[in-house]
């Protein structure tokens, strides 16, 4: 039995090195869905692990609260709510720099640190220099990301304004801190390091610049292991709500980390769905080769039964083969993957900023990859290795009967060569692998057109949310609400066309016993700057009665026109009351919704107040403009769209030009393992048909166009379904990617179809140049003298 076994090794080892051109293609096509897996796994449990480690170390919080302000002593009541462990009360507030260089204003935010000693919680990772000591109020601590953009070094000093006055800060040390991993200027979508900073500052120094002595405005909790976080925040709203608490929020909704948890599902959302379409086209394939092969081999598996062999050494003999194909995928797979995961993981880091990073992905994502392609390589050969099992000795020792041409349900027309004629008849004969080579080829062009999808989908979303929505140039945030005169004077500003008052007021919607917590934004009647834009009928008017709601936010709340909407405002008099819904509008960012500036108003019952103002600006006096913004001391935050847009554009468009190489190269070899192993098995099966016909006078072009003519046919199809392939993944993976942070649109352009069919293609070319070279190289006496 130990000879017979080593004479079926040998015997696969030969199969193997025979078969090694198909061998390789499906290897690809395996390695590409395993390195997909394994950069998909491996980076979501890196940045996990990461990110994990970064919270538990530096002592991140796990309830966050804003308010107006609140006497020290407050504190000690906050600490006697059950469930809490640890309080940390803080002053946060904005502030304008004016850093050499940078024509535009930079806004910060600023937090106060414990003089002399550490944060209790929300801790700074160093990367330089030291805290802020007491009896120094203009030392600062300034985040890395902003100090890079800038070349700033510890030593380094910069004007800032504070509440109207303006200060010379000294950098005494450069930290990151994990409240913000993901740091994003208010309103904005991505972190933009060179125009928004965070600073840490003394708490006397800080609260001495905003008249805060003896009070807080920000608090930090850490809780107990067990308690309940939605019972902690509903005791503490109720604490704050006396000093203008907004509603505290736990750390899943911690804006930093709520993005940075969105971006780890999507990641895992990846690893799910593209690896299955590789691993299953490999599948097909491996089961394409194995039965070809048995089919080629009837005659020794004959005798390896006559000799004694059982039908289980035959089944694992040839299971062997294709857990070998599958091992070489896989192998590659590991060492691509590894490699790929690093990169993703490093690329993650630029706009993730960790004090360390972690690769390391363990062993789960070799193992789950290893599994799965294991079992589609064996679920993919189950059909092969079972007819090789039961297949009788004497019917084993005949040779197959020659196929049966015979008409079909489509006619082939007579007006056709015979050359084409024999292409088409082969294709009908085998209608079921036929079928199974155009999915493939269309996956192929799917993977890529997904690929290519996402720049057009955040083309279309940039061009619905910077340029149809907010149609100023500049967005002006105030410290504290002003009165409508301050709109005369944005008017009178250099360089200013047109300026309009927004007004963003927190709430938290209900209905039934749905929530959720979020902004109504009130715009003016007739508002031109910023628009109620649906993306399908353009722009809405303001209502004037009514609440316009998302669509993401009405199925939420599982609403549509005509319902109320229950409102309970976060500030100010905290009013709740009822808005009935008049119209929804489809949004790609968020979960906006809007009213009528001064209805709106009467509702809260707050004063006509100012808290930011949209400015069209004319472009020649931007300079003018941002000379003049630097010297208001009013100012809190100062967003330029024109600045926004292009950092969405830099940081989004390198991380599509990465993704679309790998794409590429993954569709590549997806569309190269179908075409080359179609070709490579219509050669075997058709040698000696094609020796014949040489011998008969056929020349060797009129030879590859019978065995390429009809792959050609079998990727022309799928490259046609492959369109249609492509429009449904990208559909499945945008449903997929459907979050309460933005919606990606389902956008293909025609370019997009084109480049994606173009890509297949010159794969497909690739593989058939490959079968050429064997079909001109190939032996007519070896042919000829080979027993089919």
């Amino acid at each position: 039995m130990v000879t017979a076994v080593r004479a079926l090794d040998r015997k696969l080892l030969r199969d193997l090195r025979r078969l090694r051109g198909q061998v390789v293609a499906i290897a690809l096509v395996v390695a590409s869905g395993v390195a997909l897996m394994i950069m998909s796994l491996g980076t979501h449990a890196s940045l996990r692990s990461t990110a994990e480690a970064y919270y538990d170390r530096y002592h991140f919080a796990d309830v966050f609260a804003r308010l107006t302000r609140a006497p020290d002593r407050i504190a000690e009541r906050i600490a006697q709510i059950p469930g809490i462990q640890r309080v940390e009360t803080r002053i946060v507030r904005y502030a304008s720099l004016d850093v050499p260089g940078v024509a535009a204003p930079v806004t910060a935010q600023i937090v106060s640190l414990p003089e002399d000693t550490a944060p209790a919680l929300n801790a700074l990772a160093f990367r330089t220099g030291r805290s802020v000591q007491s009896g120094r109020p203009n030392e600062v601590v300034i985040g890395e990301p902003f100090a890079l953009a800038h070349g700033i070094r510890v030593g380094d000093r910069f004007d800032a304004i504070l509440k109207g006055t303006r200060r010379t800060l000294t950098v005494v040390g450069i930290a990151l801190s994990p409240e913000f991993v993901y740091a994003i200027a208010p309103g904005s979508l991505m972190p933009d390091d060179r125009h928004f900073a965070v600073l840490w500052m003394g708490r006397k120094a800080l609260a001495a610049a905003f008249d805060l002595d003896g009070a807080f405005d920000n608090v930090s909790l850490s809780l107990l292991r067990g308690a309940d976080p939605s019972d902690v925040i509903a005791r503490l709203d109720d604490l704050l709500a006396p000093y203008g608490g907004t509603g505290a929020v736990e750390r899943a909704d911690q804006i930093s980390n709520w993005f940075l948890m969105n971006e780890l599902d999507q990641l895992r959302t990846m690893s799910r769905i593209l690896p299955t379409i590789f691993l299953a086209v490999a599948a097909f394939l491996t089961n394409l080769v194995l039965s070809r092969l048995i089919s080629t081999e009837r005659s020794e598996i004959g005798l390896m039964k006559a000799f004694g062999y059982s039908k289980a050494e035959i089944a694992i003999h040839y299971a062997k083969l294709a857990l070998a194909i599958c091992t070489l995928g896989i192998l590659l797979g590991w060492i691509a993957g590894s490699f790929l995961g690093r990169y993703n993981t490093a690329l993650y880091n630029e706009t993730f900023r960790f004090p360390f990073l972690y690769y390391r992905p363990g062993i789960a994502p070799f193992a789950i990859a290893a599994v799965v392609s294991l079992a589609a390589a064996l679920g993919g050969a189950l059909d092969a290795v079972r007819r090789a099992a039961t297949l009788p000795p004497a019917e084993a020792m005949r040779p197959p009967a020659p196929p049966a041409y015979r008409h079909g349900a489509i006619p082939i027309p007579k007006g056709l060569d015979n050359s084409t004629r024999i292409v088409l008849r082969h294709i009908l004969r085998a209608p079921v692998r036929s079928a199974m080579t155009v999915t493939g080829v269309a996956f192929a062009v799917g993977v890529l057109m997904l690929a290519l999808q996402w720049s057009d989908a955040l083309d279309r979303l940039v061009e619905s949310e910077f340029h149809d929505t907010r149609r100023y140039d500049i967005s002006v945030a105030f410290a504290e609400d002003r009165s409508r005169r301050v709109l005369h004077e944005m008017e009178r500003l250099p360089g200013v066309l047109a300026a309009e008052p927004v007004r963003n007021v927190a709430v938290r919607f209900r209905s039934g016993h749905r929530s959720h917590r979020g902004t109504v934004t009130g715009l003016p009647a007739g508002a031109r700057l910023e628009v109620i834009y649906d993306a399908v009928e353009g722009v809405i008017p303001v209502p004037e009665g009514g609440l316009v709601l998302s669509s993401r936010l009405a199925e939420k709340l599982q609403v549509g026109p005509g319902d109320p909407v229950e409102i309970e405002v976060l500030e100010g008099r905290r009013m709740k009351f009822s808005v009935p819904v008049v119209r929804l509008a489809e949004e790609y960012i968020g979960m906006p919704a809007w009213m009528d500036a001064d209805r709106l108003r009467r509702l809260t019952r707050e004063a006509d107040g100012i808290a930011r103002v949209n400015l069209l600006v004319d472009e020649a006096g931007e300079d003018a403009l941002f000379a003049a913004l630097k010297k208001r001391p009013d100012l809190a935050a100062i967003a330029v769209k024109r600045l926004a847009v292009e950092k969405f554009n830099e940081t989004m468009g390198k991380i599509i030009l990465v993704f679309t190489g790998f794409f590429l190269l993954f569709a590549g070899a997806l569309s190269f393992g179908v075409t080359y192993n179609a070709a490579r098995i219509g050669l075997s099966e058709r040698g000696r048909d094609l020796a014949t016909l040489r011998v008969l006078g056929f020349t060797r072009a009129e030879i590859s166009y019978i065995l390429l003519g009809e792959t050609a046919l079998l990727v022309l199809a799928g490259l046609a379904f492959g369109c249609g392939t492509g429009w449904a993944l990208a559909a499945v993976m945008v449903s997929s990617f459907d979050t309460e942070l933005f919606r990606v649109p389902l956008i293909l352009l025609p370019s997009t179809y084109g480049l994606g069919v173009v890509g297949a293609a010159c794969a497909a070319v690739m593989s058939a140049a490959l079968v050429r070279r064997r079909v001109d190289s190939m032996d007519l006496i070896a042919v000829l003298k080979t027993r089919e």
